[in-house]
């Protein structure tokens, strides 16, 4: 028997459940599909390996979707610095003093309580599936997948692994970079691999809960420090990222836990508090994706199933709701004008929104990944200047913050100027 709805989501993780609950609340009736069942969390337990850094205009469609405040009653960790450094050794960083290379961003400075707020995604997704789950208007389908998807001119439909058929106007896919949707829609991509991995590392570390977020960038890439809650004793929770090669990183995920701790405090910038203990490692591949096309007939793609970004800033996510508050205005605004939710001049707007904005903190974060990856003597004295002007300068630092924080949705011209340069942009 087939189930009608209006609007099927495949993928019921931070992103697809923030757009069921968002267009469940809007009285649309919302299938939403997913491999897995629903997160738990219990706060007995140390944190999830997975964190994310949402910014502030995600907390505003987190709180606009009534999800907040329950995630901030399991466990949410405010930052109200995020400070960037310098740390390539070269001849020429002689001619500097290391504290010219050292940016800090500070919520002070833009009148803000904070910068963003790191984020366990397993909280993340339990406030959201739990939110969906409550509205009569939506329906869970878990421990499911999809394996056929007709993509009509009148109708779209998906046939479930387990045999069920869901029919609707509209195919959302938010499943993610190896999107099922994607594929079976017929849409390419362009990607490009980093000779990079990223490393995450849950850790303890002596002292109270600190306030700030930073990253130390090397040659073979950055080190990431991002706080997390206390975890009593004198000791607080932090979670890890540190970017080398996969032959480094694969060196560093043999080695047990005392030897492990030993080479992050040695290879860590000097700030990194004493860690006291691991809890647990993992690494994965990093690669710029994007889709060719958001859109094709009845299915649109939204997160990663249509964009990933190298990872060392954390907007993946951010990026993720600003596409979910999008299509679902886009599609609240369809439903108004009386047309069908698959029209294409509606879902052609949805796309001509997102496309660039996305691409922009593409460009951005390859700026960083080129401008610091590297021990070119011209650019190592570059990035230098300029994160020393961008100290000396308030207002261009204040402009990059409030593009981090999701409040200003343009490119600073300074990295606009440097990304339009790098190998593989013109094709995004």
């Amino acid at each position: 028997m087939t189930q009608a709805f209006d609007i099927v989501i495949v993928g019921a993780g931070m992103v697809g459940a923030a757009l069921a609950t968002g267009l469940g609340r809007s009285g649309f009736r919302v299938a939403l599909v997913d491999r897995g069942s629903a997160p738990e969390f219990d706060p007995s337990l140390p944190p999830d390996i997975r964190v994310s850094a949402l910014s502030a205009g995600s907390e505003r469609y987190l709180n606009d979707l009534d999800v907040w405040p329950s995630m901030l009653a399991m466990r949410a960790t405010p930052y109200a610095r995020l400070a960037v450094w310098d740390e390539t050794r070269h001849p020429l960083s002689n001619l500097l003093p290391r504290k010219v290379a050292d940016v800090v961003f500070d919520a002070g400075n833009l009148s803000a309580r904070h910068l963003g707020h790191i984020v366990e995604n397993r909280i993340t997704q339990q406030a959201l599936w739990n939110s969906a789950a409550s509205l009569n208007s939506v329906s869970l389908f878990p421990d499911n997948a999809v394996s056929r998807l007709e993509n009509g001119n009148t109708h779209a439909a998906v046939t479930l692994e387990d045999g069920t058929e869901l029919e609707c106007q509209l195919v959302v896919g938010a499943d993610g970079a190896a999107s099922g949707v994607r594929e079976l829609a017929g849409i390419g991509v362009t990607r490009d691999q980093y000779q990079q991995q990223a490393m995450v590392i849950s850790v303890r570390y002596q002292g109270a809960v600190e306030d700030i977020t930073w990253q130390g960038f090397y040659p073979s890439g950055p080190r990431a420090f991002l706080p997390l809650h206390s975890a009593g004793n004198g000791e607080s929770w932090a979670s890890l990222v540190w970017y080398d090669s996969p032959e480094q990183l694969a060196r560093l995920k043999s080695l047990d836990d005392r030897a492990l701790m030993a080479e992050i405090q040695n290879a860590f910038p000097p700030e990194l508090p004493l860690l006291t203990h691991i809890e647990a490692k993992a690494s994965f591949p990093i690669a710029r994706q994007h889709a060719k096309t958001y859109v094709n007939h009845r299915v649109v793609l939204a997160g990663d199933a249509a964009h990933t970004i190298n990872p060392l800033a954390g907007q993946g996510v951010n990026l993720g709701f600003q596409d979910a508050l999008c299509l679902q205005t886009v599609i609240r605004e369809a439903k108004r004008a009386g047309c069908d939710l698959a029209d294409p001049a509606w879902l052609t707007k949805y796309e001509r929104q997102r496309r660039p904005a996305n691409r922009r903190m593409m460009m951005a974060m390859d700026v960083f990944y080129h401008l610091f990856s590297n021990r070119t003597p011209p650019l190592h004295l570059l990035r230098n200047l300029g994160l020393g002007a961008t100290k000396a300068m308030p207002f261009a630092r204040n402009r990059v913050a409030k593009y981090a924080m999701g409040i200003d949705d343009e490119l600073p011209p300074l990295i606009r100027q440097l990304a339009e340069r790098l190998p593989g942009m013109k094709q995004l």
